[in-house]
């Protein structure tokens, strides 16, 4: 929780300061090197944080990644930051290349507001054109959270994380499949449903109407599954309400207001009709207590009359709405309490 506190809180920055925001430079240090402290990792040591990594290949020196994290001595992630406003598709082929001179299995190109982790799973120590975990950190959603969480310091684990990523990668993919398919579908996925339900030659013709059909029905399952999800949770709803009526009911039923209550009732608006007109002095009658309210609220008790056991009772209340029981050997008795009841609606009109 108190990543996501923190995420969010990032988000928050990101999204006030981004256009006071003009250089590469100005971007790590605003938005990615918070980014990094937030994982758990030490900015200022660079035995954890090592900035201007160097990731030489071949004939070619001088290379440098923006950041590599370190654990136990060796890289686990490398780090490349662009300017908040730069599009990231133009840059993966620098990573990739800082990717294949370094022992990591992890990268990530970020420009402070999208971030994409690449990982090797397609061939080892070559990093995938895709990345396995992308997102905006302006639009986390709560599956996400839990991905990040992977990267933190106290959680990181390579092989948890890599078996991880494969699964995170290829769903992915299939969602934006699904995604393109339900905007406009393609003539395979058309195919695919006009074989089992069309025994004729499947023409030009035939094709074209098979399309609509296939668009048709798959906006209408998943609306049909929306609403039967709603319904089922109104119902829920609706059955959850119901019972709590019942119970009310129920209570309700067990409740007998007596004549002395109402008495005591009247005695108490006697009182207090001085300083409060009698619409005001309200009572509800429960299983345990007799209770006289203010504006009929629950929450500006008056007193309560307890006389149900064979000793009777007045509950007075104080300033911090704690009760005190008072003996009554008659109901006259509450007049004795006049002043504290007469307080007891100062405590709420002031």
């Amino acid at each position: 929780m108190e990543l996501q506190n923190q995420l969010k809180a990032l988000a928050e920055k990101v999204t006030k300061l981004k256009e006071q925001i003009e250089t590469e430079e100005s971007t790590k240090h605003a938005f990615v090197l918070p980014f990094i402290s937030i994982l758990g990792y030490d900015t200022y040591n660079p035995l954890e944080v090592f900035p201007e990594f160097t990731a030489d290949m071949g004939l070619k020196k001088g290379e440098k990644v923006d950041y590599a994290i370190f654990q136990n001595g060796q890289p686990i992630l490398i780090i490349e930051c662009k300017n908040w406003k730069e599009d990231l598709n133009s840059h993966n082929s620098q990573l990739f290349r800082y990717f294949h001179t370094t022992k990591t299995r992890f990268a990530l190109l970020t420009n402070g507001i999208e971030y994409r982790f690449y990982t090797d799973l397609e061939e080892p120590n070559k990093m995938d054109e895709k990345p396995f975990l992308e997102f905006q950190i302006n639009q986390l959603k709560e599956s996400t959270f839990q991905e990040i969480t992977k990267f933190h310091k106290s959680n990181f684990d390579i092989d948890k994380i890599v078996d991880n990523a494969s699964s995170l990668k290829y769903t992915k993919e299939i969602k934006k499949l699904i995604h393109e398919e339900l905007q406009e579908a393609s003539s395979g996925f058309v195919k695919l449903f006009a074989n089992k339900v069309y025994s004729g030659r499947l023409t030009e013709k035939v094709m074209a109407e098979f399309k609509d059909l296939v668009h048709k029905a798959l906006n209408q399952t998943i609306s049909e599954r929306v609403n039967d999800r709603l319904n089922a949770a109104l119902n829920k709803e609706a059955e959850k309400q119901q019972e709590e009526a019942l119970e009310v009911i129920e209570e309700k039923s067990k409740i007998d207001t007596t004549e002395e209550e109402l008495e005591g009732y009247r005695i108490v608006v006697a009182i207090l009709r001085r300083i409060l007109p009698i619409s005001r002095i309200v009572y509800r009658d429960t299983q345990s207590y007799f209770g006289i309210l203010l504006d009929d609220n629950n929450r500006k008790p008056l007193c309560r009359l307890h006389f149900n056991g064979s000793t009777k009772y007045i509950g007075l209340i104080d300033e911090e709405k704690n009760e005190t029981r008072k003996p009554l050997q008659a109901l006259e008795d509450i007049y004795q309490y006049e002043k504290e009841l007469l307080a007891t609606v100062n405590y709420y009109e002031d």
